[in-house]
């Protein structure tokens, strides 16, 4: 009787350490989900960071890219992040809403002349004390990606305010842009990005507001005869992981994942920039709408109408952060 419990307790061992050693030998998945086509600059980043892991670190980690929502949208991301089921996203900086106020500050119109404007702030201390600004609730940041500056897409010209006056426009979850375009008296309505095109091509919403790189990839020009140039707003990303993953890693992995993932961020951030003007000319060139350029005078009544949002978020982002953010404008 000994001796069978004996051999039984060596055999339940043995068994526990083969499975102990198979777990070891396991790679570490990554799942990283996103919302746009893999010809995006995010899209195109996020491909990058799967080659560069894959070369760099062999069988130990493996990165899974889900595109186009195919995993979750960024409605559903986050928590699906701190539940475990996906590991990596890049929602835009709108969607943090629910965890820290302060990131709306990249919402606010106006607010960034160009995006060399927007590096220098997001590089500076105070940009990079935002990556860390949703910690206690289980997510850090990693990373800004760039997708451009915002341009309105409708189905009538605007070239003032008063133009816009009465009509729908998609937005993503965030206060700060559903006061945009009430300050406009238009009607925003928070919709998934995933629906745009549909709700755009059936005429259930009037317009959308999106950089170059969405209308173009996501065909939203197709069924919108007028794009204004109007570069009022920042449609940029956060890299973002949970908390609990990123530092339950061995230091031996997570150095050199965070040193390719800084590397596909400015791959995908040169991206971005090039993008940009070569989707602008694609969607002049296809001649299915006409990009309206607005004059400095028409500009001006545009920055009139929308800045007084500063003031109506300044107690929630802080007066000192947008303070901060406004003189990057300056080289």
């Amino acid at each position: 009787m000994k001796r069978t419990l004996a051999a039984f307790a060596l055999a339940a061992a043995s068994t526990l350490m083969v499975g102990l050693a198979n777990a070891a030998d396991e790679p570490i998945v990554i799942k990283f989900s996103h919302v746009v086509a893999e010809n995006t600059p995010k899209g195109k980043m996020a491909n990058k960071f799967k080659e560069l892991v894959a070369e760099r670190m062999g069988d130990r980690v493996v990165v899974e890219v889900y595109p186009n929502s195919q995993l979750f949208g960024d409605d559903n991301v986050l928590e699906a992040m701190q539940l475990g089921d996906v590991q990596l996203a890049a929602p835009a900086l709108s969607k943090f809403g629910r965890y820290t106020d302060k990131l709306a500050l990249f919402d606010l119109p106006f607010l960034f002349e160009n995006l060399d404007a927007v590096d220098r702030f997001q590089q500076s201390e105070a940009g990079q004390k935002l990556l860390s600004s949703m910690e206690k609730k289980g997510l850090i940041g990693l990373g800004y990606l760039h997708s451009g500056l915002k341009q309105f897409s409708s189905n009538k010209p605007l070239h003032v305010p008063e133009d816009a006056a009465g009509m729908k426009f998609r937005i993503m979850s965030s206060d700060v842009l559903e006061a945009q375009f009430e300050a406009i008296d238009a009607i925003p309505l928070k919709k998934p990005f995933s629906e745009v095109f549909t709700l755009l091509q059936t005429k259930a919403i009037d317009g959308q507001e999106s950089p170059w790189s969405n209308t173009y990839t996501k065909k939203f020009y197709e069924v919108q005869p007028y794009i204004t140039e109007s570069n009022h707003g920042l449609l940029d990303y956060m890299v973002v992981t949970s908390a609990e993953f990123w530092m339950d890693l061995p230091d031996d992995l997570r150095e050199p994942l965070k040193a390719a993932l800084d590397e596909s961020i400015a791959y995908g951030n040169q991206i971005a920039r090039d993008k940009a003007n070569q989707d602008r000319q694609a969607i002049i060139d296809s001649n299915r709408t006409e990009i309206i350029e607005l004059t400095p005078e028409e500009r001006a009544q545009w920055v009139k109408a929308m800045k007084p949002v500063w003031k109506q978020f300044e107690k929630e982002i802080g007066a000192d952060l947008i303070d901060a953010a406004y003189a990057s404008n300056q080289p």
